[in-house]
Protein backbone atom coordinates (compact mmCIF):
# COMPACT_ATOMS: atom_id res chain seq x y z
CA UNK A 1 0.00 0.00 0.00
CA UNK A 2 1.15 3.68 -0.97
CA UNK A 3 1.48 6.66 1.33
CA UNK A 4 -2.15 8.32 2.59
CA UNK A 5 -2.33 11.47 0.80
CA UNK A 6 -5.28 14.07 2.64
CA UNK A 7 -6.71 16.41 -0.67
CA UNK A 8 -8.39 19.10 -0.20
CA UNK A 9 -12.04 18.40 -1.06
CA UNK A 10 -12.26 21.39 -3.72
CA UNK A 11 -10.16 19.96 -5.87
CA UNK A 12 -11.90 16.91 -6.40
CA UNK A 13 -14.08 19.48 -8.44
CA UNK A 14 -11.44 20.90 -9.78
CA UNK A 15 -10.27 18.14 -11.41
CA UNK A 16 -13.62 16.91 -12.69
CA UNK A 17 -14.03 20.03 -14.31
CA UNK A 18 -10.86 19.90 -15.97
CA UNK A 19 -12.27 16.54 -17.66
CA UNK A 20 -14.76 17.99 -18.90
CA UNK A 21 -12.73 19.75 -21.16
CA UNK A 22 -12.86 19.14 -25.02
CA UNK A 23 -9.41 17.77 -24.67
CA UNK A 24 -8.09 14.52 -25.19
CA UNK A 25 -5.79 14.77 -21.60
CA UNK A 26 -4.42 17.64 -19.34
CA UNK A 27 -1.92 17.08 -17.36
CA UNK A 28 -1.06 18.65 -13.73
CA UNK A 29 0.79 19.81 -10.82
CA UNK A 30 -0.14 18.49 -7.21
CA UNK A 31 0.70 21.16 -4.71
CA UNK A 32 0.84 20.49 -0.42
CA UNK A 33 3.22 19.34 2.36
CA UNK A 34 5.12 15.97 3.01
CA UNK A 35 5.10 15.13 6.50
CA UNK A 36 6.56 11.83 8.22
CA UNK A 37 3.40 10.82 9.37
CA UNK A 38 0.81 11.89 5.80
CA UNK A 39 0.93 14.25 3.13
CA UNK A 40 -1.18 16.74 2.42
CA UNK A 41 -2.39 18.08 -0.95
CA UNK A 42 -4.23 21.87 -1.27
CA UNK A 43 -3.85 23.06 -4.46
CA UNK A 44 -4.16 21.23 -8.21
CA UNK A 45 -2.89 23.16 -11.06
CA UNK A 46 -2.93 22.86 -14.96
CA UNK A 47 -0.43 22.95 -16.85
CA UNK A 48 -0.58 26.02 -18.88
CA UNK A 49 -0.84 25.28 -22.94
CA UNK A 50 2.11 26.74 -25.10
CA UNK A 51 0.43 28.96 -27.84
CA UNK A 52 1.21 26.32 -30.53
CA UNK A 53 -0.31 23.38 -28.26
CA UNK A 54 -3.77 25.61 -28.34
CA UNK A 55 -4.05 24.80 -32.04
CA UNK A 56 -3.01 21.21 -31.77
CA UNK A 57 -4.72 19.68 -28.60
CA UNK A 58 -7.26 18.13 -30.27
CA UNK A 59 -5.31 17.14 -33.42
CA UNK A 60 -2.85 15.37 -31.43
CA UNK A 61 -4.94 12.41 -28.89
CA UNK A 62 -1.72 10.23 -27.71
CA UNK A 63 0.17 10.76 -25.14
CA UNK A 64 3.13 10.96 -26.60
CA UNK A 65 2.86 14.31 -27.67
CA UNK A 66 3.37 15.41 -23.31
CA UNK A 67 6.08 17.95 -23.71
CA UNK A 68 7.87 17.03 -20.21
CA UNK A 69 10.05 19.77 -20.38
CA UNK A 70 7.05 22.07 -20.57
CA UNK A 71 6.00 20.26 -17.41
CA UNK A 72 9.28 20.83 -16.07
CA UNK A 73 9.98 24.54 -16.28
CA UNK A 74 5.98 25.02 -15.13
CA UNK A 75 6.78 23.16 -11.66
CA UNK A 76 10.02 25.13 -11.51
CA UNK A 77 7.48 28.28 -11.76
CA UNK A 78 5.52 27.85 -9.78
CA UNK A 79 7.67 26.30 -7.43
CA UNK A 80 9.28 30.03 -6.73
CA UNK A 81 5.15 31.00 -5.63
CA UNK A 82 5.35 28.08 -3.10
CA UNK A 83 6.28 29.89 0.67
CA UNK A 84 8.30 27.76 3.23
CA UNK A 85 6.70 24.24 3.84
CA UNK A 86 4.38 23.90 0.65
CA UNK A 87 6.05 21.88 -2.54
CA UNK A 88 4.76 20.60 -5.94
CA UNK A 89 4.48 16.82 -4.78
CA UNK A 90 3.67 15.76 -7.99
CA UNK A 91 1.57 15.85 -11.20
CA UNK A 92 -1.57 14.90 -12.65
CA UNK A 93 -2.85 13.29 -16.11
CA UNK A 94 -6.42 13.70 -16.81
CA UNK A 95 -6.90 11.18 -20.26
CA UNK A 96 -10.12 9.92 -22.14
CA UNK A 97 -11.08 6.53 -22.05
CA UNK A 98 -9.95 5.81 -25.48
CA UNK A 99 -6.05 7.06 -24.20
CA UNK A 100 -6.26 4.85 -20.51
CA UNK A 101 -3.85 2.47 -21.85
CA UNK A 102 -1.47 4.87 -22.54
CA UNK A 103 -1.75 6.91 -19.57
CA UNK A 104 -0.81 3.57 -17.62
CA UNK A 105 1.52 2.84 -20.06
CA UNK A 106 3.25 6.39 -19.29
CA UNK A 107 2.97 6.07 -15.39
CA UNK A 108 4.71 2.37 -15.54
CA UNK A 109 7.98 4.93 -17.31
CA UNK A 110 7.40 6.90 -14.10
CA UNK A 111 8.26 6.44 -10.60
CA UNK A 112 5.13 6.64 -9.47
CA UNK A 113 3.56 4.26 -6.99
CA UNK A 114 -0.14 3.69 -5.13
CA UNK A 115 -1.31 5.96 -3.14
CA UNK A 116 -4.34 6.43 -0.85
CA UNK A 117 -5.98 9.42 -1.82
CA UNK A 118 -8.60 11.07 0.68
CA UNK A 119 -11.10 13.63 0.63
CA UNK A 120 -10.90 15.90 3.52
CA UNK A 121 -13.04 19.41 3.98
CA UNK A 122 -11.66 22.64 5.87
CA UNK A 123 -7.55 20.84 5.44
CA UNK A 124 -6.96 24.17 3.69
CA UNK A 125 -7.58 26.28 7.31
CA UNK A 126 -5.38 23.51 9.47
CA UNK A 127 -2.12 25.02 9.47
CA UNK A 128 0.40 27.16 11.51
CA UNK A 129 1.98 30.21 10.39
CA UNK A 130 5.51 31.28 11.41
CA UNK A 131 6.82 34.70 10.52
CA UNK A 132 10.31 35.81 10.03
CA UNK A 133 11.70 39.21 8.71
CA UNK A 134 15.22 38.81 7.89
CA UNK A 135 17.78 41.75 7.80
CA UNK A 136 20.41 40.92 4.70
CA UNK A 137 23.94 42.32 4.62
CA UNK A 138 26.15 40.02 2.15
CA UNK A 139 29.33 41.47 0.68
CA UNK A 140 30.72 38.91 -1.64
CA UNK A 141 33.85 39.58 -3.29
CA UNK A 142 34.73 39.21 -6.95
CA UNK A 143 37.77 37.58 -7.50
CA UNK A 144 40.30 38.85 -9.97
CA UNK A 145 40.82 35.57 -11.50
CA UNK A 146 36.84 35.21 -12.29
CA UNK A 147 35.52 36.65 -15.56
CA UNK A 148 33.87 40.15 -14.39
CA UNK A 149 30.95 39.11 -16.64
CA UNK A 150 29.97 35.83 -14.59
CA UNK A 151 28.10 37.30 -11.83
CA UNK A 152 25.38 35.71 -11.08
CA UNK A 153 28.06 32.40 -10.63
CA UNK A 154 29.66 34.54 -7.99
CA UNK A 155 26.47 35.45 -6.71
CA UNK A 156 25.22 31.82 -5.96
CA UNK A 157 28.82 31.49 -4.60
CA UNK A 158 28.03 33.81 -2.01
CA UNK A 159 24.69 33.06 -1.01
CA UNK A 160 25.80 29.36 -0.28
CA UNK A 161 28.27 30.92 2.15
CA UNK A 162 25.10 33.12 3.99
CA UNK A 163 23.02 30.05 3.49
CA UNK A 164 25.14 27.64 5.44
CA UNK A 165 25.01 30.76 8.57
CA UNK A 166 21.35 30.64 8.23
CA UNK A 167 21.62 26.52 8.54
CA UNK A 168 23.43 26.96 11.68
CA UNK A 169 21.60 29.67 13.15
CA UNK A 170 19.53 29.86 16.02
CA UNK A 171 15.42 30.44 16.20
CA UNK A 172 13.26 31.80 18.43
CA UNK A 173 9.94 31.12 18.20
CA UNK A 174 7.82 33.43 19.98
CA UNK A 175 10.92 34.40 22.09
CA UNK A 176 11.68 31.10 23.27
CA UNK A 177 14.21 28.20 22.82
CA UNK A 178 12.83 24.78 21.69
CA UNK A 179 13.64 21.69 21.77
CA UNK A 180 13.80 19.81 18.19
CA UNK A 181 11.35 17.72 18.75
CA UNK A 182 9.06 19.24 21.35
CA UNK A 183 5.76 19.87 20.07
CA UNK A 184 5.34 23.35 17.93
CA UNK A 185 2.10 24.13 19.46
CA UNK A 186 2.61 23.26 22.48
CA UNK A 187 1.57 26.25 25.24
CA UNK A 188 -0.76 27.86 23.32
CA UNK A 189 -4.47 27.64 24.00
CA UNK A 190 -7.15 26.21 22.31
CA UNK A 191 -10.51 28.26 22.49
CA UNK A 192 -12.82 26.16 24.17
CA UNK A 193 -15.81 24.53 22.43
CA UNK A 194 -13.76 25.11 19.45
CA UNK A 195 -14.02 22.12 17.14
CA UNK A 196 -12.77 23.26 13.80
CA UNK A 197 -9.42 23.73 13.41
CA UNK A 198 -7.88 27.47 13.66
CA UNK A 199 -4.74 28.47 12.39
CA UNK A 200 -1.78 29.23 14.81
CA UNK A 201 0.58 32.01 14.60
CA UNK A 202 4.33 32.25 15.76
CA UNK A 203 6.99 34.87 15.52
CA UNK A 204 10.09 33.89 14.65
CA UNK A 205 13.79 35.79 14.91
CA UNK A 206 16.74 34.25 13.47
CA UNK A 207 20.24 34.52 15.42
CA UNK A 208 22.75 34.11 13.11
CA UNK A 209 27.07 33.53 14.37
CA UNK A 210 27.64 37.11 13.17
CA UNK A 211 24.45 38.17 15.56
CA UNK A 212 25.28 36.01 18.69
CA UNK A 213 28.82 36.71 18.61
CA UNK A 214 31.04 34.05 18.31
CA UNK A 215 34.13 33.15 20.87
CA UNK A 216 36.05 31.07 18.27
CA UNK A 217 39.10 32.51 16.48
CA UNK A 218 39.12 32.99 12.90
CA UNK A 219 41.53 33.26 10.08
CA UNK A 220 41.33 36.36 7.79
CA UNK A 221 41.75 35.56 4.21
CA UNK A 222 43.49 37.75 2.06
CA UNK A 223 42.29 37.59 -1.91
CA UNK A 224 43.26 40.11 -4.80
CA UNK A 225 39.66 41.42 -6.00
CA UNK A 226 38.69 43.21 -8.88
CA UNK A 227 35.22 44.50 -7.45
CA UNK A 228 32.17 43.38 -4.76
CA UNK A 229 29.09 42.72 -4.06
CA UNK A 230 26.41 43.73 -1.93
CA UNK A 231 23.17 42.41 -0.95
CA UNK A 232 21.04 44.53 1.47
CA UNK A 233 17.54 44.85 2.88
CA UNK A 234 14.99 43.10 4.55
CA UNK A 235 13.39 40.15 3.54
CA UNK A 236 9.97 39.02 4.99
CA UNK A 237 9.75 35.23 4.94
CA UNK A 238 6.79 32.93 6.37
CA UNK A 239 6.53 29.14 6.42
CA UNK A 240 3.23 26.72 7.06
CA UNK A 241 3.08 23.43 8.98
CA UNK A 242 0.25 21.10 8.77
CA UNK A 243 -1.56 21.34 12.42
CA UNK A 244 -1.23 17.24 13.36
CA UNK A 245 1.38 17.60 15.96
CA UNK A 246 3.96 19.15 14.25
CA UNK A 247 7.47 19.41 15.27
CA UNK A 248 9.51 21.88 16.23
CA UNK A 249 12.52 20.88 13.77
CA UNK A 250 9.57 20.14 10.99
CA UNK A 251 8.73 24.01 11.29
CA UNK A 252 12.22 25.40 11.72
CA UNK A 253 13.02 23.82 8.30
CA UNK A 254 10.10 24.77 6.09
CA UNK A 255 11.02 28.67 7.52
CA UNK A 256 15.28 27.98 6.51
CA UNK A 257 14.09 26.69 3.23
CA UNK A 258 11.91 30.01 2.78
CA UNK A 259 14.69 32.35 3.85
CA UNK A 260 17.12 30.56 1.58
CA UNK A 261 14.81 30.26 -1.69
CA UNK A 262 13.18 33.72 -1.13
CA UNK A 263 16.58 35.57 -1.50
CA UNK A 264 17.63 33.05 -3.86
CA UNK A 265 14.86 32.62 -6.57
CA UNK A 266 15.21 37.08 -6.73
CA UNK A 267 18.66 37.16 -7.60
CA UNK A 268 17.30 34.42 -10.34
CA UNK A 269 14.91 37.00 -11.47
CA UNK A 270 16.98 39.94 -11.27
CA UNK A 271 19.70 38.18 -13.59
CA UNK A 272 17.45 36.56 -15.99
CA UNK A 273 15.81 40.41 -16.48
CA UNK A 274 19.43 42.04 -16.96
CA UNK A 275 20.06 39.64 -19.68
CA UNK A 276 16.81 40.04 -21.44
CA UNK A 277 17.88 43.42 -20.76
CA UNK A 278 21.37 44.14 -21.62
CA UNK A 279 22.24 40.25 -23.08
CA UNK A 280 23.81 37.15 -21.81
CA UNK A 281 27.53 38.72 -21.66
CA UNK A 282 28.83 41.55 -20.23
CA UNK A 283 32.43 42.73 -21.11
CA UNK A 284 33.20 45.00 -18.68
CA UNK A 285 32.83 45.22 -14.34
CA UNK A 286 31.13 48.78 -14.31
CA UNK A 287 29.52 50.23 -10.93
CA UNK A 288 25.51 49.51 -10.88
CA UNK A 289 22.73 49.56 -8.51
CA UNK A 290 20.07 47.01 -8.89
CA UNK A 291 16.51 46.99 -6.98
CA UNK A 292 15.39 43.53 -6.27
CA UNK A 293 12.09 41.91 -7.04
CA UNK A 294 9.74 42.35 -4.24
CA UNK A 295 7.54 39.86 -2.33
CA UNK A 296 3.78 39.66 -2.38
CA UNK A 297 1.34 37.37 -0.74
CA UNK A 298 -1.80 36.37 -2.26
CA UNK A 299 -4.17 34.49 -0.07
CA UNK A 300 -5.85 31.13 -1.33
CA UNK A 301 -9.40 31.03 -1.53
CA UNK A 302 -11.06 29.78 1.72
CA UNK A 303 -7.27 28.83 3.16
CA UNK A 304 -4.92 30.24 5.89
CA UNK A 305 -2.03 29.64 3.55
CA UNK A 306 -0.97 32.57 1.06
CA UNK A 307 1.20 31.84 -2.07
CA UNK A 308 4.09 34.17 -2.89
CA UNK A 309 5.36 35.92 -6.04
CA UNK A 310 7.78 38.38 -6.73
CA UNK A 311 7.42 41.78 -8.68
CA UNK A 312 9.65 44.62 -10.02
CA UNK A 313 8.74 48.37 -9.09
CA UNK A 314 7.72 48.96 -12.74
CA UNK A 315 5.16 46.13 -13.03
CA UNK A 316 1.69 46.92 -13.04
CA UNK A 317 -1.08 44.78 -10.86
CA UNK A 318 -2.53 43.45 -14.03
CA UNK A 319 0.44 41.72 -14.95
CA UNK A 320 1.03 40.07 -11.41
CA UNK A 321 -2.90 39.10 -11.71
CA UNK A 322 -1.98 37.64 -15.06
CA UNK A 323 1.10 35.77 -13.72
CA UNK A 324 -1.63 33.88 -11.35
CA UNK A 325 -4.12 33.06 -13.67
CA UNK A 326 -1.20 31.41 -16.00
CA UNK A 327 0.56 29.80 -13.40
CA UNK A 328 -1.86 29.37 -10.77
CA UNK A 329 -5.03 29.39 -12.45
CA UNK A 330 -6.63 31.41 -9.86
CA UNK A 331 -7.48 34.43 -10.18
CA UNK A 332 -6.93 37.65 -8.10
CA UNK A 333 -8.59 40.36 -6.96
CA UNK A 334 -6.05 43.69 -7.01
CA UNK A 335 -7.53 44.32 -2.95
CA UNK A 336 -5.89 41.10 -2.34
CA UNK A 337 -1.96 41.40 -3.38
CA UNK A 338 -0.28 42.27 -0.63
CA UNK A 339 3.21 44.05 -1.02
CA UNK A 340 5.15 42.32 2.07
CA UNK A 341 8.96 44.86 2.02
CA UNK A 342 10.50 47.18 1.57
CA UNK A 343 13.11 47.93 -1.11
CA UNK A 344 15.82 45.61 -1.19
CA UNK A 345 19.35 46.17 -3.41
CA UNK A 346 22.32 44.77 -4.89
CA UNK A 347 25.22 47.04 -5.58
CA UNK A 348 28.30 46.38 -7.91
CA UNK A 349 31.16 48.06 -6.92
CA UNK A 350 34.47 47.34 -9.17
CA UNK A 351 37.61 48.52 -8.07
CA UNK A 352 39.26 50.98 -10.15
CA UNK A 353 42.96 50.69 -11.88
CA UNK A 354 43.26 54.55 -11.88
CA UNK A 355 43.92 56.81 -8.96
CA UNK A 356 42.55 60.31 -9.53
CA UNK A 357 44.46 63.09 -8.30
CA UNK A 358 42.65 63.50 -4.82
CA UNK A 359 43.10 60.01 -4.16
CA UNK A 360 46.79 60.31 -4.69
CA UNK A 361 46.66 63.71 -2.30
CA UNK A 362 44.80 61.11 0.11
CA UNK A 363 47.68 59.01 -0.04
CA UNK A 364 50.46 61.53 0.08
CA UNK A 365 48.98 62.88 3.63
CA UNK A 366 48.63 59.02 4.37
CA UNK A 367 52.33 58.53 3.76
CA UNK A 368 53.59 61.32 5.33
CA UNK A 369 51.29 61.61 8.42
CA UNK A 370 52.38 57.82 8.95
CA UNK A 371 56.14 59.02 8.82
CA UNK A 372 55.88 61.43 11.48
CA UNK A 373 54.41 59.47 13.69
CA UNK A 374 57.26 56.93 13.42
CA UNK A 375 59.76 59.37 13.76
CA UNK A 376 57.60 60.87 16.55
CA UNK A 377 60.05 59.37 19.52
CA UNK A 378 63.11 60.66 17.41
CA UNK A 379 61.68 64.33 17.19
CA UNK A 380 60.90 64.06 20.88
CA UNK A 381 64.08 62.79 21.85
CA UNK A 382 66.25 65.88 20.28
CA UNK A 383 63.74 68.42 21.97
CA UNK A 384 64.57 67.32 24.96
CA UNK A 385 68.34 67.24 24.67
CA UNK A 386 68.64 70.78 23.45
CA UNK A 387 66.32 71.76 26.18
CA UNK A 388 68.87 70.10 28.00
CA UNK A 389 71.78 71.73 26.97
CA UNK A 390 70.19 75.09 27.06
CA UNK A 391 68.87 74.85 30.55
CA UNK A 392 72.79 73.25 31.42
CA UNK A 393 74.31 76.34 29.89
CA UNK A 394 72.74 78.49 32.21
CA UNK A 395 72.87 76.70 35.47
CA UNK A 396 76.50 76.97 34.65
CA UNK A 397 76.76 80.29 33.57
CA UNK A 398 75.03 81.56 36.67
Amino acid sequence: MGRTYFVEESIGQYLSDLSTQPKPYVTGLLIGQCSPQRDYVIRAVRTPPKEEQKEESISSPRLASVDEEWITTHASQVSRMLPGGILVLGVFIIATPELSKDTQNTLRRSSAKPADWKYQSALSASWSTLYCTVNVNIHIPLLTTSPNHDLEKNTKNGLNRWSKQIEDGVFLINGQVKGDDAELLEGQKKLRGNTQPSPQFSDVKVLTQLSQGSSHRSTATVQVCSGSINLKGAVKCRAYIHNNKPKVKEAIQALKRDIINTLSDRCEILFEDMIINEGPHKKNLEKEYHVLPQRLFVPVAGSSVMLSDYKFGDEATGEIQERFVEMLDQSVRAEDIHIAEEISTVDICPVTDNVDDTQEKKLTKATLLMKLQQNMGVVIAAAVAVFASIFSFNYFSD
